[in-house]
């Protein structure tokens, strides 16, 4: 499949919370996991909010002359619901900001760009929770080889989606950035395969230096000269 979906790079493994779980289990588990938020879970198992070390942080501020570990960092004062809190559900970040399984990569990023988010908890189509997916997990994409990049691009885009003859095509890959030159038989044919290109995992940049036969952009084919 040409480019990658948010399934493709998410964490599975993924520990929740439920509404009614206690606020020192939910601070242990953050500890333990060493992780700044957790999704929480309704009785259904779907995904309700999250709750976060910010979230749990009103609490402690709201509490006079607490001097916990948790002290400290936040300095604000705060006596709404969540400074009494004592589960999830009370102290939860609610809706949750999601992103769905089958969403693209670059849908992700600016999702969390937009939102200012560091991480979303991934769900399906039911709105189940089944993964969680960060920026550090989108930047994992960047670490693949050029070749690798390159052997995708000619599989899938020109290959696969194009029809495209790769003897006719030439793909270099340096540091994720591409460059195609070559020649395609339709002048429609030469946006699809920059942006099926740019939609491959670990591109940084496409380069378009691609021709075309005949020009099917004007309702009837305009041949063109082929030197």
């Amino acid at each position: 499949m040409v480019g990658s979906t948010v399934h493709d790079v998410m964490t599975k493994d993924v520990a929740a919370v439920r509404l009614h779980t206690p606020y020192k289990e939910i601070v242990r588990i953050l500890q333990e996991r060493r992780i700044s938020a957790l999704p929480v879970l309704d009785d259904d198992g779907k995904l309700a909010g999250v709750v976060s070390e910010a979230d749990l942080l009103d609490k402690t501020s709201g509490e006079e002359g607490h001097t916990g570990p948790l002290s400290g960092l936040r300095r604000r004062s705060h006596h709404g619901p969540k400074a009494t809190g004592l589960t999830a559900g009370a102290v939860m970040t609610a809706p949750a900001i999601i992103v769905n399984a089958t969403a693209s990569v670059a849908a992700a990023a600016r999702i969390m760009a937009r939102r200012g988010v560091k991480r979303l908890p991934v769900v399906d189509d039911q709105g189940r929770l089944v993964g969680i997916v960060s920026r550090r997990d989108l930047l994992r994409l960047y670490l693949r080889s050029d070749e690798e990049i390159r052997e995708e691009i000619q599989r899938d885009v020109f290959m696969r989606v194009l029809w495209a003859d790769p003897e006719n095509i030439d793909i270099e890959v340096h540091d994720g950035v591409v460059t195609l030159t070559g020649m395609l038989e339709q002048r429609s044919a030469i946006p699809v395969a920059e942006r099926l290109s740019h939609s491959v995992g670990g591109v940084v940049e496409v380069v378009n230096r691609l021709t075309y036969r005949f020009d099917d952009t004007e309702g009837r084919p305009t041949f063109r000269s082929v030197e």
